[in-house]
């Protein structure tokens, strides 16, 4: 019996020397992983981030179908409008299904954004960080579905296109933006080189197309939308533009190195509207939006230019 626990000896030290191992590797000094993200569903879905301990909201439509690396639009809703509003007036679900990408619809704080200048309601007064809720949403976006980083575009009517421009200014994610009856106001010393489409019509009296003060609670006060187009042919060092009318649209049009380009289109006698969606009256008085102008469809205008103007 004297020789039995020194037959046993090797076979329990291996044993609890396998326990150590085991207990040693189920330690875990780091921060745990929480859970990875869900795939981005089929169809129209909701999204939060915390940006400066504020929760924002946004929506998300996926088509059925869409490439190995998707592109992207974020859509910027005017003054008074939301999320949900902008994915039903502007027709962006229906040009994503036909054209393969992501639609992304932020939801401003109070239905406004901080576009610059002071410019617009509370987040405009509050100096809320706008281009950081918008980055952030689509970083998340981008952790549900591979995003071609190359082709990804903002885009917005009145106060969401001047945030467009806002993104443009602030932050090089986007490869071209598009702008309806928007402007630039506030600081954009410095901005990377980006493809712009301005869309405006002569009849806008919330943001003037010859500049000055605007009709309207926000009394816009923006410089003429041709300089500020101008603006954006410096920064890209744009050839000399062309123009060239047809109609009640106006073109002018300047290609620019790298692939890119800067366009406004000016639409004789149209207000302050989103070209080519349905005409809501009562809708419309809400958002002090005019009647929709029918010279051009805005949404297919705009994705058309975006597809053309991927970042080099």
């Amino acid at each position: 019996m004297s020789h039995t626990p020194r037959r046993l000896a090797p076979a329990l030290t291996l044993a609890l020397l396998g326990l150590l191992s085991l207990l040693a590797g189920c330690t875990h000094h780091g921060p745990v992983p929480g859970p990875a993200p869900t795939a981005l569903p089929v169809g129209s879905s909701t999204g939060q981030v915390v940006v400066g301990g504020t929760t924002r909201s946004y929506r998300v439509h996926r088509p059925a179908a869409l490439p190995a690396r998707a592109p992207v639009v974020v859509m910027l809703h005017g003054g008074f409008g939301s999320a949900a509003q902008a994915e039903q007036s502007y027709g962006w679900d229906q040009a994503a299904d036909a054209g393969h990408f992501v639609v992304v619809y932020p939801d401003g704080l109070d239905r406004a954004w901080n576009a610059g200048g002071g410019c617009c309601g509370t987040p405009g007064r509050q100096g809320t960080d706008d281009v950081a809720f918008v980055a952030d949403a689509l970083a998340a976006v981008e952790r549900q579905v591979p995003v071609d980083t190359r082709r990804v575009y903002a885009t917005g009517i009145s106060n969401g296109g001047m945030m467009a421009y806002r993104l443009a200014c602030d932050t090089r994610l986007f490869a071209a933006v598009g702008v309806d009856s928007g402007t630039l106001l506030g600081n954009c010393a410095a901005p990377a080189p980006v493809s712009v489409l301005h869309i405006h019509g002569t009849a806008d009296h919330n943001i003037p197309y010859l500049g000055g003060p605007g009709q309207g609670p926000a009394r816009i006060d923006g410089p003429p939308v041709p300089q500020v187009v101008a603006g954006w042919r410096t920064t890209d060092d744009c050839a000399a533009p062309t123009g060239t009318t047809a109609g009640p649209v106006t073109t002018l049009l300047a290609t620019c190195p790298d692939g890119r380009a800067v366009e406004l289109l000016t639409i004789a006698g149209a207000g302050h509207q989103w070209p080519g969606s349905p005409d809501r009256p009562v809708l419309q008085r809400v958002l002090g939006l005019d009647t929709p102008s029918r010279a051009l469809d805005a949404t297919a205008v705009f994705w058309s230019f975006f597809a053309a103007h991927p970042a080099p």
